[in-house]
């Protein structure tokens, strides 16, 4: 039996499915496939080889089927929580943006509408997403591994501890949060946004998903200005502005950590030494920048 062919046969209502009759869709870790019963148009979600070993399927469980309840995910039919198999409605009429696509200022407005409902309407999440946690973690795997960083990284671990302390000193509840808002992971259909993909969600601070979309989606000043606009219905406060400003550096430089220890494991995938320094020449430059410093001390200011 084909990995395809036991994946449906252990979901009830599609184990009479032809596999020869399901369409493969994209995707990076995952391998999603369009399967049309006749009555529905569903997505059948094959997890990727060894994810369970980094992902926690039951949280991505709970995030799942909540944010499905508030109306921001596509609903979920079938989640196996052993090891992440799931059934999701298909959104017909719905294209998978990309940084191009969130050119148009309406679509980054449709995605700051998805996420504040996200935010304010999910009921909590079963885990955390500790940025400065996660920060330390990598940091320590990479000098158990005598792994180097990228020039200027010290430099710059001193504007990120002012970073941390400035978050701190604010802190603030955490709230439902997609965590990893990729611009492939929000589906337009020209009314409304559906975001999916929960695999890395968890109760966060809400700047942290607009200001990694931001990031992902390689914004510019207007989009910013747009997304924020749309998320508080009016000018944001600037304590909140900060917050986002503070979370693109801090969000850059997380994965500039992680491709790093990519890199230092032998992933030969891609060149993850220049995908590390790349994020962190960007995460460098916001942390110098001249207003940097104004919106940290605008988070401490509120």
């Amino acid at each position: 039996m084909t990995p395809l062919a036991d994946a449906l046969a252990r979901v009830p209502f599609l184990a009479h499915v032809d596999p020869a009759t399901v369409t493969r869709l994209a995707g990076l870790t995952n391998i999603n496939y369009l399967v049309d019963t006749g009555s529905d148009r569903l997505v059948l979600r094959v997890p990727g080889l060894g994810t369970s070993e980094y992902l926690d399927r039951s949280a991505e469980e709970v995030a799942a089927r909540s944010a499905a309840a508030a109306g921001v995910n596509t609903e979920i039919l079938f989640f196996d929580a052993t090891d992440g198999l799931m059934v999701t409605r298909f959104v017909d009429g719905a294209a998978t943006m990309h940084p191009e696509a969130f050119r148009d200022l309406d679509a980054v407005a449709r995605a700051a509408h998805v996420l504040r409902r996200l935010h304010t309407t999910a009921a909590p999440f079963a885990t955390d997403f500790r940025l400065f946690d996660m920060i330390d973690d990598y940091k320590r795997l990479l000098a158990e591994k005598g792994a180097a960083l990228p020039d200027g990284y010290e430099e710059a671990e001193a504007h990120a501890e002012a970073t941390r302390r400035a978050l701190a000193a604010a802190a603030r509840p955490l709230v439902p949060a997609h965590c990893d808002p990729l611009c492939e992971n929000f589906l337009d259909t020209g009314d409304r946004m559906v975001l999916i993909d929960y695999e890395y969600s968890g109760n966060n601070d809400p700047m942290w998903d607009l200001g990694d979309l931001s990031v992902e989606g390689l914004f510019a000043p207007e989009q910013d200005a747009a997304l924020l606009r749309a998320y508080f219905d009016g000018e944001p406060p600037a304590h909140e502005v900060g917050r986002m400003v503070a979370y693109k550096a801090m969000c850059d430089l997380l994965w500039t950590l992680w491709g790093v220890l990519q890199h230092a494991n032998g992933n030969t995938a891609e060149d993850f030494w220049a995908y590390a320094v790349g994020r962190f020449e960007r995460c460098r430059t916001l942390l110098g920048s001249p207003a940097y410093a104004d919106h940290l001390q605008s988070i401490t200011a509120a």
